[in-house]
């Protein structure tokens, strides 16, 4: 991807972060929302009887019960989508079999570096050893397949072959959150390939990802160019383990960046919620308040704040814009414990995977001190309405499939919810791991 203006050569400097009075200017769209409406919403789920599920016991049930299951569905072998045949590995099958992993947990996409993340805090909450095994199984899959492929499938499109993302290296969603992934292994599996595969990920993103004049990352489409929120977890967890990896804090300073910048262009202050989307030819933005562009951004603040030291000085600052979001999402909160698929109209469908995200967020901010204990009542709330989706078998209902942005609240509205889509599973286990943590 070309970059956006002109960014000095690769070079990261040292972001310096105005208060935030300074960060936001004045938004137009959304109606106010007076403060007290959230306090109502906190002492509401404060009141509420405890779930069953939000029983200790219960909530380590219902993740043994998902874990399991992608172990046993993970099965690492190919299948050839001509005749379903399967083959151990790719050397095995014909020279015209269209093969892909025969597992959708086991392919190189964002949603699998979620899935990563999540089974590897899985595996240290609950001290299961078998979970942080699958993602070091996981990781070592695609490095060994991808040579074959690279070679087979010289020229093709990345979507049409497996590891595509792994191999053709374009966009955040081919190396952010798996990136982030695969520095994780290296801590378990030093493997010189790990290395060098983060190092030329980390170079990518610093001269060759498209970005603003101000350094914020952007895309170049539909429109060039073009913010999209979900690229805020698409970059800083993979930033912020960069930083730790090399000692580089040009790596943290970039991701302060982003947060920053997002925050900037795509957060509304009335509604306190952030638009999918943002446009640099008409510097404004979208249109939709989508739920899972809300739970990317917020755990993706979360991340940078686990990882910031207690005196740096841009702490506050960003403490302040992950509560002043935290805040916009309580207001949203059903009933049932869930959010919908367009935040701020009810007549969308609850969405799952952005439920899932903003129980982990807000537990997690609970957890480590970024947020009040009161906003933990939230965060139960959020599990118990996750956990409703989730069946007897460990698959779960309700998360919206891949979803590009669009400039028609139709567009969100009718997007397909197949049953156990991988864009959710992670978020889930990430928010009961969470939640499972939070003072009783």
């Amino acid at each position: 991807m070309e970059r956006a203006d002109s960014v000095s050569s690769g070079q990261l400097a040292v972001f310096r972060i105005p208060p935030p009075i300074c960060i936001f200017p004045p938004m137009r769209t959304a109606r106010p929302i007076a403060p007290s409406i959230v306090a109502l919403t906190l002492a509401l789920a404060a009141a509420a009887p405890p779930a069953r599920a939000q029983d200790a016991r219960e909530v380590e049930r219902v993740l043994r019960t998902v874990a399991q299951g992608v172990l046993a569905d993970a099965t690492f072998d190919f299948v050839d989508q001509t005749d379903g045949r399967r083959y151990a590995t790719p050397a095995e099958a014909p020279p015209s079999a269209r093969l892909r992993p025969a597992s959708a947990y086991t392919d190189w996409r964002y949603w699998n570096g979620v899935l990563n993340l999540a089974m590897l805090r899985l595996s240290e909450v609950l001290r299961e050893p078998r979970y942080a095994a699958f993602v070091r199984r996981n990781v070592g899959f695609a490095f060994a397949g991808s040579p074959f492929f690279a070679q087979r499938h010289r020229g093709e499109s990345k979507w049409e072959y497996p590891f595509g993302q792994r191999i053709v290296m374009e966009d955040l969603d081919d190396y952010g959150a798996m990136g982030a992934s695969v520095i994780e292994v290296l801590a378990l599996d030093p493997d010189e390939r790990y290395r060098r595969y983060v190092e030329e990920a980390a170079a990518y993103a610093a001269t060759r990802q498209g970005r603003l004049g101000d350094g914020t990352l952007v895309r170049s489409f539909p429109r060039r160019w073009t913010l999209w929120a979900d690229d805020l977890f698409m970059s800083v967890p993979f930033l912020v383990r960069m930083a730790g990896l090399t000692g580089d804090r040009r790596y943290l300073d970039d991701a302060v960046r982003q947060v920053v910048g997002f925050h900037s262009r795509l957060f509304d202050a009335r509604a306190g919620l952030m638009y999918h989307d943002w446009y640099s030819d008409t510097g404004r933005p979208g249109i939709a308040f989508w739920g899972r562009a809300n739970g990317w951004a917020l755990l993706a603040q979360a991340d940078l704040l686990d990882h910031l030291a207690d005196g740096d000085v841009r702490r506050d600052t960003l403490v302040a814009l992950f509560r002043r979001h935290v805040e916009g999402i309580a207001r949203r909160q059903g009933v049932e414990g869930l959010w919908h698929q367009l935040l701020d109209r009810d007549d969308s469908f609850l969405e799952t995977s952005a439920s899932a995200m903003f129980t982990y967020a807000i537990a997690r901010g609970v957890n480590r001190g970024y947020l009040e204990a009161r906003f933990g009542s939230v965060a139960r709330r959020g599990w118990r309405g996750v956990s409703s989706r989730i069946r007897p078998d460990g698959q779960i209902e309700g998360i919206c499939a891949g979803t590009g942005v669009s400039d028609s609240l139709s567009f969100y509205y009718h997007r397909p919810t197949p049953l156990n889509d991988v864009h959710g599973v992670g978020a889930v286990l990430l928010a009961g791991s969470e939640v499972l943590l939070l003072p009783r």
